[in-house]
């Protein structure tokens, strides 16, 4: 658990990492001018970077753990990142959380997410752990070019390396499965009623499908925000952009 902003803080905000990743990620946020006077609460999701499994990996069981946690420490909106998004996003469909969500490159369905996961997955049925050691391998080339400090960076490459490969097979998938759980997403996302924003990149990480995005554009509850360009990394690379849709949704948190 990493905490910014004081205690007695008017509004309190939990942040969800994102997959592999731990609280530590949400370091630039943390610091933006905009959300100093904001009690900021990161949590690592349980079996991400490194920590202690959960007995259930499935998105379900985090939005429970992460839906108790907010209302004990009286949070009025959650940010989450990627798998940290989904997480959130169940939170607000299941009804366990009512304030707004703020839901950083998700995926709303197997079709938004990347195929390379979806084969890392099939590939793990045959090949155990292999294919998400290989995956590790690989991470310090996918943040090479992410928009951060070299010190930054090293912290976040270090972080993800803490991960071990036979629970990252669990993680996703706990995420996969949940991603093709449901028919309709993006209507289950509206219907939830509560304030939502909607950010992604226009190349990164998670998609929407064409449907996805009528229906969220139509929807009166939830905004999409379309960064322009590619980012991967979108807590540490548009954290402005990310303090200022916070800031919104607090305005609206009930």
């Amino acid at each position: 658990m990493c905490e910014s902003g004081p205690a007695g803080a008017e509004h309190t905000v939990l942040l969800l990492p994102g997959g592999l990743n731990t609280a530590r990620s949400y370091a630039e946020l943390m610091a933006q001018p905009a959300l100093a006077g904001v009690r900021l609460v990161a949590v690592t999701l349980p079996g991400h970077g490194g920590t202690p499994p959960p007995e259930d990996f499935t998105i379900e069981h985090y939005a429970q753990l992460a839906a108790e946690l907010a209302a004990d420490l009286g949070c009025d909106a959650v940010v989450g990142f990627s798998i940290g998004a989904s997480v959130a996003l169940e939170m607000a469909a299941s009804g366990a959380f009512k304030g707004p969500v703020v839901l950083l490159g998700p995926s709303l369905s197997l079709q938004d997410e990347p195929a390379f996961l979806r084969a890392i997955d099939q590939l793990g049925s045959v090949l155990g752990r292999l294919p998400s050691a290989a995956m590790l391998k690989m991470i310090p080339m996918a943040a090479k070019h992410a928009r951060m400090s070299e010190d930054r960076r090293a912290a976040l490459v270090a972080d993800l390396r803490k991960n071990d490969p036979a629970i990252m097979r669990q993680i996703f998938r706990g995420y996969l499965g949940y991603l093709g759980r449901h028919d309709a997403p993006a209507a289950r996302l509206c219907t939830a009623g509560v304030p939502a924003w909607v950010v992604h990149a226009e190349k990164g990480d998670g998609g929407l499908t064409g449907t996805e995005r009528r229906t969220l554009d139509d929807c009166p509850h939830t905004t999409v925000i379309t960064i322009p360009g590619t980012s991967y990394f979108i807590p540490n690379e548009e954290p402005e952009r990310v303090a200022s849709c916070l800031t919104e949704a607090l305005r609206r948190a009930r």
